[in-house]
């Protein structure tokens, strides 16, 4: 790994923002999927939630510009457990669908922990998704279409999101927690080694804090830096 390399992941590290996230619900289009997730990595959202009926669906590589692998994804075996995590760690749930009640995206406050909810393309946010949100929220439109495509609207919305967070410096100083961010380090810049470790459950090397070397390596095992 080069010192450039090194110092590129941990400044993209220390711009992450955990209370930050998108959840897809039913998004099963996989260059929206993908898109979706570059989205996700551009306003430094680290981990983004799924609920999808396509078992395999795996972002495209082409819309994706490699971001499924800086994004960890969570899949949900469904809505009510996406939303259970998201309760769990004090996010609004913020909808968008075009509803009576739904505010227009810039008046909310991104600066809140958050979960962005979006339907797929073709049939909006699910009934659950619509009954449980905190807030419906809506991109005014000023043309005759009705709707931009689901990846162009989370992106729009994302970068609102960023811009509230930038002015309030929320991507001034690291906001993961230390283990964390030194996981995601690893996992980053061996990515080989963090799958062996994985798979035969063993504990995660030290890396140097100055350069990224791996400072513990085992010197038996067959593990591989």
């Amino acid at each position: 790994m080069t010192p450039e390399r090194y110092q590129r992941i941990r400044h993209v590290l220390d711009r992450r923002q955990p209370d930050l996230t998108v959840l897809m619900d039913y998004v099963n289009k996989p260059h929206n999927f993908s898109a979706i997730l570059r989205s996700c990595d551009s306003v430094g959202v680290f981990e983004a939630h799924a609920v999808t009926d396509r078992r395999y669906l795996k972002a495209n590589k082409t819309a994706s510009a490699g971001s499924g692998e800086w994004v960890q994804l969570e899949n949900h075996p469904s809505l009510e457990s996406a939303f259970t995590t998201f309760r769990e760690q004090g996010m609004q749930v913020l909808v968008a669908h075009d509803s009576a009640s739904a505010v227009d995206f810039r008046e909310v406050d991104f600066t809140r922990p958050s979960a962005l909810v979006m339907g797929a393309e073709l049939y909006g946010p699910s009934a659950h998704s619509a009954a449980h949100a905190d807030h419906h929220i809506t991109i005014p439109m000023a043309g005759m279409a009705e709707s931009l495509n689901v990846s162009v609207a989370t992106a729009v919305i994302l970068f609102e999101a960023q811009r509230q967070r930038e002015i309030a410096g929320f991507y001034d100083a690291p906001r993961l927690d230390d283990d964390t961010y030194w996981r995601t380090v690893l996992r980053w810049a061996y990515p080989k080694l963090a799958r062996e470790c994985d798979e035969r459950g063993l504990p995660y090397p030290t890396l140097r804090e100055s350069d990224g070397e791996l400072v513990d390596l085992p010197g038996e095992g067959g593990l591989e830096g």
